[in-house]
């Protein structure tokens, strides 16, 4: 179950350790996006996105999640140092994982947003927030 990946992540040290990660799972790191631009620009390649909220050009990070959901058929999942800012969720998307996170927990979360993606069972990570929507890519 390869997933073509988008990290959308301002912090380029951050970024590059997330797509380390993710191609040594076996997964195709599409890019790195810092803003809602880029962002945008790099969602027809991406199966999955995992976004920060606080980017290089503000509190972009919801808008952006909504749009690759909704507009792009994106599975998003947010990580964030500031999860509550995301208050109830954002429709269409999946949950959101709190920074800091462990090379276990980005691990098990990428697995997990990978599966949802393929519509596949998935038990999700415990740091893992879901959000209550009954499927992630059509609400």
């Amino acid at each position: 179950m390869t997933c073509r990946i988008l990290v959308v992540e301002d912090e380029i040290f951050v970024a590059t350790e997330i797509e380390h990660v993710i191609a040594e799972m076996g997964h195709i790191p599409v890019g790195i996006a810092a803003d809602q631009r880029t962002a945008l620009a790099l969602a027809g390649d991406a199966d999955v996105a995992l976004v920060d909220l606080n980017l290089q050009d503000g509190p972009t990070g919801s808008k952006i999640g909504h749009i690759l959901a909704q507009t792009h058929g994106v599975t998003v999942l947010f990580m964030t140092a500031n999860p509550s800012q995301l208050g109830d969720g954002i429709p269409g998307t999946i949950g959101v994982l709190p920074k800091p996170v462990t090379d276990k927990d980005l691990r098990a979360a990428v697995s997990y947003a990978a599966a949802r993606h393929h519509a596949a069972e998935a038990t999700p990570p415990q740091r893992l927030r879901l959000f209550n929507w009954s499927d992630a890519r059509s609400a």
